[in-house]
């Protein structure tokens, strides 16, 4: 591992202690056009609160909805908000060529590493996982995080292959498959990160600590940093009743409404995020905004969470 990746793969560590990971929405117009303004507004605002890393364009900042011209603004406006107070992790993704472009485009942008959505459509073999892994690598210096969920799964020694790979610092899980999760960690050199990838992580965030990966993604801090950031903290200080509370009467039922619609994991991150002001506009499509019904429940819930962490 080269000093450029090793000072990568220790400022991530570093963050990962200190707080959540962030990865933020994306700003549209109401024509459904990038609004990069909003976007800089937007992301200033929720970096300004201290996250861990920032991750622009990846799951919850649709990245599949980007053109190449966009994801470039997109990542650029990322690395000139972080300022170097936090890692910057690009989402790249489909097969491995457009992977590789999209890999070029956020290293060209200044970004410090790069995290690896699972590919488009096709279920591959993990000869085939690591091969593609493998030809990333050797096409960009970014240092890489392997997103493992849905249709992409690595094996004992599918990890330790890709483990190998001098520029793979990382893997992301979304299986939420604790078993197989800790073989993984057992097996994996010591300076391999990990992190909690699961749809709204805070739900197994302490389960996941439990097999040694501590580290996890916020969607919540997307639309209210507050309630994020408390859960984070309270979750680090072993303060069991706040953080009981907080999955009781929050994280729960956020689960529950977000589970009515398919893409709703997104949907209502961004509808929670205009409720609060914050200038991010709608989804683009296939997925589609919350309903009158659906938003007032939302609504609701959003009160409910920000009173938990008034005092705070």
């Amino acid at each position: 591992m080269n000093t450029a990746v090793q000072d990568v793969t220790q400022r991530l560590r570093d963050g990962m202690a200190r707080g959540v990971l962030s990865f933020p929405l994306t700003s549209f117009g109401d024509d459904g056009s990038l609004d990069l303004d909003a976007y800089r507004e937007y992301l200033t605002a929720q970096l300004d609160t201290a996250p861990g890393a920032v991750f622009p364009a990846c799951g919850t900042g649709e990245f599949t909805a980007l053109d190449e011209d966009e994801y470039r603004q997109v990542i650029t406006t990322a690395v000139e908000v972080a300022d170097g107070r936090m890692p910057v992790v690009a989402g790249i993704g489909y097969g491995y060529a457009q992977a590789l472009r999209f890999a070029r485009i956020a290293e060209e942008a200044g970004a410090d590493a790069a995290l690896v959505l699972p590919h488009y459509l096709v279920r591959a073999p993990q000869d085939g996982l690591v091969e593609q892994l493998r030809r990333i690598a050797a096409g960009t210096g970014l240092p890489l995080i392997a997103y493992q969920r849905d249709h992409v799964a690595f094996t004992i020694d599918g990890l330790r292959q890709i483990a190998q790979i001098p520029t793979l610092i990382g893997l992301k899980d979304g299986h939420s498959d604790l078993d197989r999760l800790q073989r993984l960690t057992l097996a994996a050199p010591d300076d391999l990160l990990f992190f909690n990838g699961a749809a709204t992580a805070e739900m197994q965030a302490r389960a996941y600590a439990t097999v040694g990966v501590p580290a996890y993604s916020s969607a919540v801090h997307a639309f209210a940093p507050e309630i994020a950031g408390a859960f984070f903290d309270a979750l680090q200080a072993g303060d069991d009743e706040t953080v009981d509370t907080l999955l009781r009467d929050f994280y729960v039922p956020l689960v529950e409404l977000r589970d009515r619609v398919p893409g709703y994991a997104v949907s209502l991150v961004k509808a929670a995020a205009r409720l609060r002001g914050k200038p991010v506009g709608p989804v683009r499509a296939p997925l589609i905004d919350p309903s009158p019904e659906d938003l007032a429940d939302l609504k609701k819930l959003l009160e409910t969470g920000l009173s938990l962490v008034a005092d705070r």
